[in-house]
């Protein structure tokens, strides 16, 4: 698997222990000159979760939703100053906040300053008398206890998850940063955790969470030293590694191939608008260099920094929404239609992803819109009942053959066939008609469970997912399974729907 982004839910690896804590807001303290930074009970009202609204394009996708990701963040003022990822507001109309867990007022917020290679942001919350954090003043050393606070896969209850540092200090490049000072742990992170702080058992502030590796379980933070060390400028509105957009580099081509940077979205008035980026554009070069080379922000931030903030940088732009490539300047000439150019390569768009349920409501995915064929119905199984939706281009060649993609998203109250033997029974089912099938650990905050992923099944390209797992509260079994045929099946959409499987008893 490859690095993530932290909105992204899909976590396949080793689980790790997750406390749920009440909703109760307690921890802030008043003492002789005023309010003073909450402790370690007091990190969920100290929390925010945010939600962006303006004009989004996924990757892999043409058209613009209006709903960013719903992300987490952290006050670091009673005055509603607060810390944020970069890739969780930026391109925002407007912010809708909530604070500490609780649903009951919706706060507004304001953009002050972000940046796409820090991947970070600070925004400022209406009101005051916010409770809020302080940073950790001692040494981030390895084997330090830490715990990820936020809110995951926008859910507005409020999680912890402990781990320990296994990395103090390292430079990392990611797709959605080139950081110098990283903080590498294992307290799980999962979609919606984008922001949110990572403390100590103090509950000071040692880094802000915004990365995850599926492959080797580990999670990712901001360093407090990287964050600090850009605070004021970022408070003062002052750019810092950006040209104001919310950026992804994207995996390369097989044969090497750099595949882009795609824009999500765009700062209104950032130096990328005034050129004429859009969402939904790929940057194929910045200042003559060819960026994502090896699907991180690397090349990009590296012209940034050698360039400035204010220089006039050459930009190439391909546009799949027109299928086109654009040329100009960032701080100069507007971008201009090529004439006759070869596109930079890029994963076929997907379209729109639509959610689809049940007839019962109780079970939902989301999936592409071209998967229009869509049934509720129950099914049985085992001598059990469970709630069902299936959904494909053709759900008749999806049951019968492997040349069509789909998925179907079972859950049941049920459980009493263990994850092992519905696992042994797929193996069994279709094993000899794959080449060959991946056994791993799957806990995503939401559902912990068990999976085989197989391979060129049907002798030819296609791969299919079967996943069991159980809520973290015990009350349901989930039976997942997908049949992906093309490279945009096994990971735009395949992340899609990991992202977004749920079931509600």
């Amino acid at each position: 698997m490859n690095t993530t982004s932290a909105r992204t839910r899909r976590v396949l690896g080793v689980t790790a222990a997750a406390l749920v804590i009440p909703t109760t807001l307690t921890g802030c303290f008043f003492g002789p000159q005023g309010p003073q930074s909450v402790d370690f009970d007091g990190v969920q009202s100290a929390t925010i979760q945010l939600q962006a609204e303006g004009s989004f394009v996924a990757p892999g996708t043409l058209d613009p939703t209006p709903f960013g990701s719903r992300g987490s963040g952290f006050f670091i003022s009673s005055d509603g100053l607060a810390v944020t990822n970069n890739h969780v507001v930026t391109g925002a109309g407007t912010l809708k906040v909530w604070v500490g867990g609780s649903q009951d007022t919706t706060y507004g917020a304001q953009v002050l300053g972000a940046s796409e290679c820090l991947d970070l942001a600070v925004v400022r919350v209406d009101g005051d008398s916010f409770p809020f954090m302080s940073w950790r003043e001692e040494p981030i050393e390895a084997a330090l206890d830490v715990y990820a606070a936020g809110f995951p896969l926008g859910d507005p209850n409020f999680t912890l998850t402990r781990g320990i540092v296994s990395k103090a200090d390292v430079a990392q490049d990611f797709n959605w940063a080139s950081l110098d000072h990283v903080i590498e742990h294992d307290a799980r992170i999962r979609g919606g955790n984008s922001g949110g702080p990572l403390v100590d058992e103090k509950g000071k502030v040692v880094g802000v969470n915004y990365a995850g590796n599926d492959t080797f379980d580990y999670s990712f933070a901001i360093h407090r030293d990287q964050v600090k060390g850009v605070l004021d400028k970022l408070i003062a509105g002052e750019p810092v590694l950006t040209i104001g957009v919310n950026a992804e580099a994207l995996p390369p081509t097989e044969d090497g191939n750099s595949n882009g940077v795609w824009i999500s979205s765009v700062q209104a008035g950032g130096p990328a608008d005034l050129a004429g980026v859009e969402p939904g554009d790929i940057i194929a070069s910045l200042g003559g260099v060819v960026v994502a080379r090896q699907g991180t922000l690397e090349e990009y931030c590296e012209v940034i920094r050698t360039q400035g903030v204010d220089g006039v940088i050459d930009i190439e732009v391909y546009r799949p929404s027109e299928n086109a490539m654009y040329s100009g300047q960032i701080n100069g000439a507007p971008l201009e239609k090529e004439g006759g150019s070869e596109p930079t390569p890029t994963p076929p768009p997907v379209g729109s992803f639509v959610n689809v349920s049940d007839d019962s409501g109780r079970v939902g995915v989301t999936v592409p819109d071209t998967w229009a064929q869509v049934v509720g119905v129950p099914v049985e199984g085992n001598g059990i009942q469970f709630a069902n939706v299936t959904a494909s281009p053709d759900i008749a060649a999806f049951n019968s053959s492997w040349s069509t993609p789909g998925v179907s998203v079972s859950a049941t109250q049920d459980m009493s066939v263990s994850i092992d033997t519905y696992l042994d029974s797929y193996a069994s089912s279709i094993g000899d008609q794959c080449a060959s099938g991946e056994p791993g650990e799957y806990d995503d905050g939401l559902y912990a469970g068990r999976y085989i992923y197989f391979a060129g099944c049907g002798g030819g390209d296609t791969d299919f997912l079967a996943l069991v797992a159980v809520d973290a509260d015990g009350t349901h079994q989930m039976l997942l399974t997908v049949q992906m045929v093309t490279e945009t099946d096994k990971t735009v959409v395949l992340e899609q729907i990991l992202n977004s499987f749920v079931a509600q008893f």
